[in-house]
């Protein structure tokens, strides 16, 4: 049984693309790109960022969902098939479960920094920012980490919430769910950049994100901006993989993944519009981590009017960010146990619900009561971010660049792509086969060697 018949096909172009984006757009450009420009002198950080996003990013996104679409299978499924069809190694399955590894790893993490998120949306709507200064903001975002129950109960809401959606199906539950939530991503941010403009520190801010200082430019820069390429668009996280798996024939790969692409980056550059006005307008550290949304925001969002509104809408869009996000983490894993082990969807998707929140237990310990447990010189979470981030997204973009422009004959790309010029398929071949793998190995060696 394929992909299509086991799992469903997306309705439309819209609703994949809505889905697409909502799992590329998530805390890695709301609450990490800002942070990661601010530690690496803004604009030139920008600048080299966006030229890794196009000269990495658009072929191997194109490249996972041609591999999904033409497997109709979960990630291992599809490898395996496609391997088979060309007469290779079935074996090629092992580069589809390391992105299921790899998603099941973030997902851990993530799901506690997505409750941290509501939590704090919460506080938004009930507290506001009166009174919040630089020690109040520390202080109470210190009581978040310690407080374990607290911690627990938000990311069981936000898994719980991100489990319905899949538990609905792809038509009930996926798309009804972005087809909502995305055009609110996108109003949100919208609204609170036009209101930046009126509040203060926006022309600093366009300036501080637009404005390159090439003395900035270092090896340091570079791998930073690398690697959020990578983290932003979702590469080997097996999310596209699956999502092109139910994409169907007739829909333009190329295209698709231009609008996934601009939309991401867009919202990454609108994140820091509405976050580096509030910043710098108060004088506060745009380098200043990842505290800088919930320990420095809250400060800016105290001392501006209307500070309470900004601050609720603020984290509206993060939750909806963190929401979809979550989807296309968890959606991969809840497909390969539909085929796998012929589950149900509803049982699929209680059981990798209630494995990542029981999982969560240990990721929001490693914060306080486990904090001094070390692996290989690293906490818990810190060696999971490690495992996922730095070894298993970038090898597992690497064999999929090998495998799309090696090991997928030409005439079968061409095909599953259906470029309008052949120029344009020419290019995407080259650039898969030569500069992609060797950029993602460079990212490869020097994240193990940094380590």
């Amino acid at each position: 049984m394929t992909a299509s018949a086991q799992h469903g096909q997306w309705s439309s172009r819209t609703a994949f693309l809505f889905a697409s984006v909502g799992f590329a757009v998530g805390l890695g450009n709301i609450w990490r790109f800002p942070y990661v420009t601010g530690e690496n002198g803004g604009a030139a950080f920008v600048l080299v960022y966006l030229a890794c996003v196009i000269v990495i990013g658009v072929p191997i996104l194109m490249a996972e969902i041609l591999i999904g679409r033409r497997g109709r299978m979960s990630p291992p499924g599809s490898m395996r098939e496609i391997a088979i069809q060309e007469g290779r190694s079935p074996r090629w399955q092992l580069v589809g479960h390391m992105s299921l590894l790899a998603a099941f790893l973030i997902e851990i993490v993530y799901a506690v920094i997505a409750g941290w998120v509501l939590w704090y949306l919460f506080k938004a709507i009930v507290y506001g920012y009166v009174g919040v200064d630089a020690t109040v903001a520390e202080t109470t975002f210190a009581t978040v980490l310690t407080n374990t129950l607290g911690m627990l109960f938000w990311t069981v809401l936000g898994l719980a919430i991100t489990g319905f959606i899949i538990f609905s199906g792809l038509k009930k539950g996926i798309e009804r769910a972005v087809i909502i939530l995305m055009p609110l991503l996108f109003l949100l941010l919208i609204v609170l950049v036009i209101s930046n403009m009126f509040i203060g520190g926006f022309t600093e801010a366009v300036e501080w994100l637009f404005t390159p200082d090439w003395s900035k430019i270092t090896p340091a820069v570079f791998l930073a901006a690398i690697g959020q390429a990578f983290f932003s668009i979702g590469v080997a996280m097996a999310g596209q993989m699956t999502y092109g798996a139910y994409l169907p024939k007739q829909i333009s790969i190329g295209q698709s993944v231009l609008i996934i692409i601009t939309a991401d980056t867009m919202v990454a550059i609108l994140a820091g519009l509405v976050i580096f006005p509030a910043v710098l307008h108060h004088g506060l550290d745009p380098a200043a981590g990842p505290g800088l949304i919930f320990q420095t925001l809250p400060v800016a969002f105290a001392q501006m009017p209307g500070g309470h509104i900004f601050g609720i809408l603020f984290f509206l869009l993060l939750s909806v960010a963190a929401i979809t996000s979550m989807v296309g983490l968890i959606e991969p894993i809840t497909a390969w146990l539909e085929e796998h082990y012929g589950f149900a969807r509803h049982k699929s998707a209680i059981a990798v619900v209630g494995v990542i929140a029981t999982l969560s237990v240990f990721s929001i310990l490693s914060y306080n009561v486990l904090v001094d447990i070390q692996v290989f010189g690293k906490n818990l979470n810190d060696a999971m971010d490690y495992f996922s981030n730095q070894i298993l997204l970038p090898l597992g973009g690497l064999l999929i660049a090998i495998f799309a422009g090696w090991f997928i004959t030409r005439d079968s790309s061409r095909n599953e792509l259906n470029l309008k010029s052949e120029r344009l398929f020419s290019f995407w071949h080259f650039l898969i086969r030569y500069i992609v793998p060797m950029a993602v190995l460079v990212i490869l060696i020097l994240g193990v060697a940094q380590a």
